[in-house]
């Protein structure tokens, strides 16, 4: 048996156009689109119509950069892979790309293996994986080619946390060539880990022990610095790269300065770098350790930077790299010692919401939005037209959005699992009412009507701008 849903009566968003529009939806994937009140729409029947007039539709959001049940400093991410996808349907995002992660001295293939475990049977929307490599070595780089084969086409690799996932140079530049020839993309989280750790240490021997000297000693020059150098090693390599979660106005400019010469070099920011910043990691008490990511929020004057970015396509995504942790009994580890802090910030659920309001504060445009939430990260990973977009063909991931509702963000209202909210009191204007994962209706009308194991895992192409 067939069946068909109607959308009828919304404007069609999409990174390319704004169109009134009717969406028919059949066996989960998008049958066609035809001009409301057209000949070709009023002739089609369905078993629901959803009616959005006044509501904008569009694409399921792509986040391309989350981390649910990650373990880190000495305790694990507060999100399951069913709590985390279903606050991520909540926020009007219908696919999410988590990072399985390699053990030192173990193969890549268990890292794999233990994150599909995770997530089979739990995800309330469609996933897919990046791999982060914390070892690079012979083996490890033969298996990379293996998993670009099977749809695991990008590697996360690290310039900080020595000890932990740290690469040094010439691992990095191993790790480069070998996506060079396998048509991988190199995602790197570009700080200088090794001078950072220098002045962690002298913080703490100074007594300077609150949450912010988090975001003091991780100082945007060495975000900078890491930026410019694994730019260099990708030029040396001949490979892409993907920088995530760039949040200086120096790590931008070296990423302009690299793509005005024409090279494959990307850029991700996430909300936490647009709408927070230090003034929130300074918070009285022990609050600011609410705040604490790295890289860490920067002081406000960076927002414009990362704005302009985004605007002049020198950035073009946004993801949350949600990684959330309770203030109570997880980020409290780091009382009297920030270093201890677990690094990470909820987001998954507040991500198209806030961008949304950047619409209306002027920040960017409606499409511009789409482009960044949706379809850009949905390319760069190999998700497109799949998942992205509205056209014929692609999954029915489609949001009814309701672009006058008002919301206040709040930790007694979202549905992440986390005992506060980053944006806790921030009034937004537009809210997701209703939303689509192929095909079937997760959110009917505010209310969750999904389930765990609904999500299926997605393999990826290659990155789409590369071709």
């Amino acid at each position: 048996m067939s069946h068909r849903t109607l959308i009828r009566g919304g404007l069609v968003i999409t990174a390319a156009e704004e169109t009134h529009a009717d969406v028919l939806i059949e066996d989960g994937r998008i049958a066609a689109l035809a001009a409301h009140g057209s000949h070709a729409a009023g002739s089609w029947t369905a078993d629901r119509v959803i009616d959005a007039s006044g509501k904008y539709v569009i694409p399921g959001g792509v986040d391309a950069h989350t981390h649910m049940e990650l373990p880190f400093g000495g305790t694990f991410a507060s999100d399951s892979f069913e709590t985390g996808t279903r606050a991520a349907a909540w926020g009007g995002t219908t696919t999410i790309v988590d990072f399985a992660v390699q053990t030192v001295g173990r193969p890549l293939r268990e890292g794999l293996d233990a994150w599909h475990a995770k997530a089979d049977g739990q995800c309330a929307i469609d996933y897919a994986f990046h791999m982060i490599l914390s070892d690079v070595n012979d083996r490890t780089l033969k298996e990379m080619d293996l998993l670009v084969e099977e749809g695991i086409t990008s590697f996360k690799l690290f310039m900080a946390y020595p000890g932990v996932f740290y690469s040094d140079d010439g691992q990095i530049l191993r790790a480069m060539q070998r996506s060079a020839a396998n048509g991988g993309l190199i995602m790197m989280h570009a700080e200088n880990g090794i001078a950072i750790d220098v002045l962690v240490e002298q913080a703490l021997q100074r007594g300077e022990t609150d949450p912010r000297y988090h975001g003091e000693v991780r100082k945007a020059l060495l975000e900078a610095e890491a930026t410019h150098r694994a730019i260099q090693l990708a030029r040396v390599a001949g490979a892409p790269l993907y920088v995530v979660h760039v949040s200086a106005e120096e790590a931008v400019a070296e990423l302009a300065a690299a793509r005005d010469k024409g090279l494959p070099v990307f850029g991700e920011t996430c909300p936490q770098y647009l709408f927070l910043s230090t003034d929130n990691l300074a918070e009285p008490g022990f609050e600011g350790a609410k705040y604490v990511c790295s890289t860490p929020l920067r002081p406000r004057e960076h927002q414009a930077a990362l704005w302009r970015g985004l605007r002049t396509n020198d950035l073009q995504v946004v993801s949350t790299d949600h990684c959330p942790f309770c203030f109570a009994g997880q980020k409290e580890l780091g009382r009297g010692d920030f270093s201890k802090i677990p690094n990470g910030l909820p987001g998954v659920e507040n991500r198209m919401d806030l961008l949304h309001q950047a619409v209306l504060d002027g920040h960017i445009s409606r499409r511009r939005w789409i482009e960044i939430a949706c379809a850009t990260p949905a390319r760069m990973f190999g998700l497109y037209p799949k998942k992205g977009t509205l056209a014929p063909g692609a999954d029915a991931d489609v949001v009814v959005y309701d672009p006058t509702a008002e919301q206040v963000m709040s930790a007694d209202t979202h549905h992440m699992n986390v005992d506060y909210s980053a944006y806790e009191g921030k009034r937004v204007t537009g809210r997701v009412e209703t939303v689509l994962s192929r095909g079937e209706v997760v959110i009917d009308g505010r209310e969750f009507t999904g389930r765990a194991g609904h999500g299926g895992y997605t393999p990826r192409a290659t990155c789409q701008y590369l071709d």
